[in-house]
C-alpha cells in the first residue's frame, strides 16, 4: 500500500469526484455512527469540502444505537450510514443493521459497515446474513479509499432513489389520472392538476392554469389571441387571481412564459421555474406555471412528460364533457338556456317559492309568420331574426331567464311585474336589422302565473303552451293568460282526438249519417237531403258535430273523416234506390283540407263508380269562409269536381268576405243562405229587418249569376212566406224536418207521399 494512502491529508489529485449533476444543490446526508470521537472527527477532516456526485455533503453523528434509531425516525432521507460493527455490545452494529431494514423500513438508505475488530463479525457471514452494501475495516478507509467508497454508495443511493421515484411518481400519476377524470367541471379539473403535480414534485402548490377562454374553431393552432386567455385554477399567492385575465396579472415574466409554452405547444424549464404545456384539440390548449424554485431533474422532467401527455388526454375528456353539458343545456345558435335548461329554471323557481312572496311568470313567446320568412328569406336570414330577437330579448332585466325551447318560441322566467304581456310586447315595437333591411315582426305571448301553471317545470311549459295556442287561435299578436281550466279542455281535447281515431280505425265506430230534407218552394216537393255526421262515443255520450269537427281539422284526421262520409253518403244513396226510394240530391260537406288534397277527386270518383251514382246527382258543400282562405286553389279544385259532372253549392253565404269577383270565379251550382239571416225572417212586420235586406240581396244575387238559392234553418211558416215572397228556390230546416237517421228518413219520405 502506499505510504500516501494511510494518511488523512487531502491530496487533490486522487480526489475521484463524480461529474453527473441533477441541478439541485441540495446536500447528500451522511450518519456517522461509532462510539468513537476521534472517528467521527476523523471522517470530517477528511471529507471536509468535498463534493461528491455535484453535491456536498452533510453530517449526521450518533454514538449509540439508540440514538440512531432517533435520528433516524426523524430524518428519514439520509444516503449513507457510516456504521460501527462494535459499540455497546458486540452485535450492536448487527443489530441495528436489522432495526433500520426492518423495523424503521429503510431500504434506500446504503450502509457501509466499518470495524475495527473484523474477528467480532466475520466478513462473509455479515455480507451473508445482513443487508448492508459494503464492509470495511477501519484501517482501510483512508481518504481516498473513503471517497471512493461514499461515491460508490451514494450512485448506488441514487439510483436507487429515482427508480422509487419513478414508480412512485407512475403511481401518483394512476391516480391522480382516476381523480381528475373523474372531474368533469374545467375549474374543478384544473385545480386537481395543480395539487397532482405539486405532489409529484414534492412542492408547495404555487402556480396557475390557463386555458383559452373562447375555443378556437379550427383543429389548428393558432398563436394565442391576447383576450382569450383567462386563470381557471391558481393556488398559492396566485389564488386570488381566478376567473381573471391572464393579462391582469402583475407579472410579465410568468405571462410571458405561459403565452410562449402555448405558441411554441412544447414545456419551459428554467432555473427555478416550470412551464409546462397541455396539447388539447379544438383550441383548449392549457398550460401550467409553476415555481419550483431550483432546476428539475432528469427524473423529474420524465415524470413530468409522462403526466402531461396522460393528463391532455383528461383534459379533451373535460372539454368534451362540457361540449356535451353546452348541447344538453344550451342552444348552439343563440347560446341562450334551451328547453331542459328553463324546465330546470323553473323547478328551481318552484322550490324557492315558498321563501319567496314574490310573484313569477313564465312566458312562452312565438315569432308570427317565422314560417313564411323562412320560406321568402331563406334559413340563414331567418338564423339572424332568431339571434335578432335574442338579443332582444337579452335587454330585459337580469332577474329574468330567457331561454329557446323550440324554433321560434322563446321563454321567459321572472317576476311578474317586468313581464307584464304589454311590456313585452312592446319589445317587437321596433323592426328587426337583417342585413340592410328593416323588418317589423309581431309575437304572440303564452303567459301563466308560476303559482298556477303547475307543481313542475315541465308541466309549467306544458300549462303556459296551452295558452299560447289559445292565443294563436284567437289573434296574432297578441297575449292570452292561462287558466287552470284550460288544462282540463286540453286533456278532453286530446280524449276526443284519440277515440274518434279509434273510431275510423274501426270503420267508422260510434260515427252515423243523418239525413236533413231540401224541398222546393214552390211546390213543396223534395228535391234532395243533406248528409249530416253525428258521433256517439262508446261511453253513449254524444259529441256536437263543431266539437269534434274542428278538431279533425286541427289533427289532420278531416282527411279520413271525410272519405268516410263521401262513402257512406254514396253508399245510402244506392241502398235507397235499390230501395225504391230515388233521392234526387244528395248534399255533403266538404272541407279545404280534402279539396287539397290530391287523392280526394280519385277517391270521389271510385266511390261513384262503385256505388254507381250519377255525379249530377251528388252536391258538394263548401263554406264561403273555406272558399275565400285560397280562392285560387278552391277555384281549381272544384272545377275539377264540376267537370266530373258533380254539384257545387256555397253554404253559409253571406257570412264570410266573398267580393264579386271571387264569386263569379267559383263554379258554382247554388248558393246557401246561413241560418243567421234566416232567422231575422220571424214575423211579417220584420220583413225590412236587416236579415230581410240581406237575405233578398243573396236571393237577387244568385238569380243574377244563374244561381239557385236555398235558405237553411227555415223554423217558422213565417219565415217560409217571406222566403218564397223573396223568390228564394229551396229552403231545409225544422219546419220541415229534422237530421234523421236513415230509418226515420225513409219513414219521413213516406208519410210526404
Amino acid at each position: 500500500m502506499d505510504a500516501q494512502d494511510d494518511t488523512l491529508d487531502i491530496i487533490e489529485d486522487e480526489t475521484p469526484v463524480a461529474g453527473q449533476e441533477t441541478g439541485r444543490q441540495e446536500a447528500w446526508k451522511i450518519l456517522v455512527v461509532d462510539d468513537d470521537p476521534e472517528v467521527h472527527h476523523a471522517t470530517l477532516f477528511a471529507l471536509e469540502d468535498t463534493q461528491l456526485l455535484g453535491r456536498p455533503l452533510a453530517f449526521r453523528h450518533a454514538y449509540s444505537a439508540e440514538e440512531t434509531e432517533a435520528l433516524l425516525r426523524t430524518e428519514p432521507d439520509v444516503a449513507v450510514i457510516l456504521l460501527d460493527v462494535v459499540m455497546e455490545n458486540e452485535q450492536a452494529g448487527l443489530n441495528l443493521v436489522r432495526l433500520i431494514r426492518q423495523d424503521l423500513g429503510l431500504h434506500d438508505v446504503r450502509i457501509v459497515l466499518r470495524t475495527g475488530q473484523p474477528g467480532y463479525a466475520p466478513e462473509l457471514s455479515v455480507i451473508r446474513d445482513y443487508d448492508i452494501n459494503d464492509y470495511k475495516t477501519k484501517s482501510e478507509l483512508t481518504r481516498t479509499r473513503l471517497v471512493t467508497t461514499l461515491t460508490t454508495a451514494l450512485r448506488s443511493y441514487e439510483q436507487i432513489r429515482t427508480i422509487s421515484a419513478s414508480r412512485r411518481g407512475l403511481d401518483l400519476i394512476v391516480r391522480s389520472a382516476a381523480d381528475l377524470f373523474a372531474r368533469r367541471v374545467l375549474k374543478g379539473f384544473a385545480e386537481g392538476v395543480l395539487t397532482q403535480i405539486a405532489a409529484l414534485l414534492g412542492l408547495r402548490p404555487e402556480g396557475l392554469l390557463c386555458a383559452q377562454h373562447e375555443p378556437c374553431a379550427s383543429n389548428a393552432a393558432p398563436a394565442v389571441p391576447d383576450d382569450e386567455l383567462i386563470i381557471v385554477a391558481a393556488a398559492g399567492r396566485y389564488a386570488p387571481c381566478i376567473d381573471a385575465p391572464l393579462d391582469s396579472l402583475h407579472d410579465g415574466h410568468i405571462v410571458a412564459l405561459i403565452r410562449r409554452a402555448l405558441n411554441e405547444r412544447c414545456h419551459q424549464f428554467g432555473e427555478d421555474y416550470t412551464a409546462l404545456f397541455f396539447p388539447c384539440p379544438h383550441g383548449r390548449d392549457a398550460a401550467v406555471f409553476l415555481e419550483t424554485g431550483v432546476a428539475l431533474s432528469e427524473t423529474d422532467r420524465t415524470l413530468l412528460e409522462v403526466f402531461c401527455v396522460n393528463i391532455a388526454v383528461g383534459l379533451e375528456n373535460v372539454g368534451l364533457f362540457n361540449d356535451l353539458n353546452f348541447y344538453a343545456y344550451a342552444d348552439p345558435l343563440t347560446r341562450l338556456p334551451n328547453r331542459v335548461a328553463f324546465v330546470q329554471a323553473i323547478d328551481d323557481a318552484l322550490r324557492e317559492q315558498h321563501d319567496d312572496r314574490q310573484s313569477r311568470s313564465v312566458v312562452l313567446l312565438d315569432i308570427d309568420g317565422f314560417s313564411e320568412i323562412n320560406d321568402a328569406l331563406g334559413h340563414q336570414q331567418g338564423d339572424q331574426l332568431l339571434l335578432a330577437v335574442a338579443q332582444r330579448l337579452a335587454s330585459l332585466p337580469e332577474q329574468v331567464t330567457v331561454a329557446r325551447v323550440s324554433g321560434d318560441v322563446f321563454a321567459l322566467l321572472g317576476p311578474s311585474a317586468l313581464l307584464e304581456p304589454g311590456r313585452t310586447l312592446e319589445l317587437f315595437a321596433q323592426p328587426f336589422q337583417l342585413g340592410e333591411t328593416p323588418f317589423l315582426v309581431s309575437c304572440t305571448l303564452g303567459v301563466a302565473d308560476l303559482a298556477e301553471a303547475g307543481g313542475s317545470g315541465l308541466e309549467a311549459i306544458k300549462n303556459t303552451n296551452i295558452a299560447l295556442n289559445r292565443a294563436k287561435a284567437e289573434r296574432r299578436g297578441g297575449y292570452h293568460l292561462y287558466r287552470s281550466d284550460m288544462s282540463s279542455a286540453a286533456r278532453e281535447r286530446l280524449l276526443l282526438h284519440s277515440d274518434l281515431r279509434a273510431a275510423l280505425d274501426q270503420q267508422g265506430l260510434g260515427l252515423s249519417l243523418h239525413f236533413q230534407p231540401q224541398l222546393s218552394m214552390v211546390d213543396s216537393h223534395l228535391t234532395g237531403a243533406e248528409a249530416l255526421i253525428r258521433w256517439q262515443r262508446t261511453d253513449g255520450s254524444r259529441i256536437p258535430p263543431d266539437r269534434f269537427i274542428s278538431l279533425a281539422e286541427r289533427s289532420g284526421l278531416i282527411i279520413p273523416l271525410g272519405n268516410w262520409v263521401v262513402d257512406q253518403a254514396l253508399a245510402q244513396l244506392r241502398r235507397w234506390e235499390e230501395q225504391g226510394i230515388l233521392l234526387p240530391r244528395m248534399a255533403i260537406n266538404i272541407s279545404l283540407p280534402q279539396l287539397r288534397h290530391p287523392d280526394f277527386l280519385p277517391f270521389l270518383r271510385d266511390c261513384l263508380d262503385h256505388y254507381r251514382i250519377d255525379p249530377q246527382r251528388i252536391e258538394l258543400e263548401i263554406t264561403e269562409s273555406v272558399a275565400m282562405q285560397e280562392v285560387d286553389l278552391a277555384r281549381e279544385a272544384l272545377a275539377r269536381c264540376k267537370n266530373r259532372g258533380l254539384c257545387i253549392a256555397l253554404d253559409d253565404f253571406g257570412t264570410g268576405f266573398s267580393s264579386l269577383a271571387h264569386l263569379h270565379r267559383l263554379p258554382l251550382d247554388r248558393l246557401k243562405i246561413d241560418r243567421s239571416f234566416v232567422g231575422d225572417l220571424a214575423a211579417p212586420q220584420q220583413q225590412e229587418s236587416a236579415g230581410s235586406s240581406i237575405a233578398e240581396m243573396i236571393v237577387r244575387l244568385g238569380h243574377t249569376l244563374s244561381l239557385a238559392v236555398i235558405a237553411e234553418g227555415v223554423e217558422t211558416p213565417e219565415q217560409q212566406t217571406c222566403l218564397q215572397n223573396l223568390g228564394c228556390d229551396e229552403a231545409q230546416g225544422y219546419l220541415y224536418g229534422r237530421p234523421m237517421p236513415e230509418n226515420e228518413f225513409v219513414a219521413w219520405v213516406a208519410a210526404r207521399r
